[in-house]
């Protein structure tokens, strides 16, 4: 019976960052959500949002825990969907400082709410198979 307990340990705390890496995903879909249900950007409500927020601050504290099995990937996939929105938003926000820019911003930050979408569908769909996101190079 002692033996038992320590088998479904591992197993618990392994279902417990799947469930953990299920609401992350779901904080961002959130924040994006947002954007769509809103006047604002998707990419906008995605980085500004507190639920994206709260999720990249988990992603960072609990990404010890999940090293070493295929939620690593997810943690990584999210993280860098979070960072590099913000370079999206930062880019097209630069471009919005002139009048010239602006239209150009308006696309920059469309195509970056599309794939932040994108990304977390992606994501949410490689989770349920109980995949692995790929790793770039």
């Amino acid at each position: 019976m002692n033996n038992e307990t320590r088998q479904d340990a591992p197993q618990a705390a392994a279902d417990a960052l799947v469930t953990l890496t299920y609401i992350i995903y779901g904080l961002h879909a959130l924040s994006a959500l947002g954007g769509i249900l809103t006047p604002a950007f998707v990419v906008t409500a995605f980085v500004t949002g507190w639920p994206s927020i709260i999720a990249v601050i988990i992603n960072y504290f609990k990404r010890k825990e999940v090293r070493g099995n295929y939620l690593e990937s997810h943690f990584r996939w999210q993280i860098r969907t979070f960072w590099f929105a913000v370079i999206w938003l930062l880019v097209a926000t630069l471009l919005a400082v002139t009048f010239v820019g602006i239209p150009f911003a308006i696309v920059v930050a469309w195509f970056a709410g599309l794939w932040v979408l994108y990304r977390i569908t992606r994501g949410l769909i490689r989770l349920l198979d109980n995949k692995a996101m790929p790793m770039p190079l």
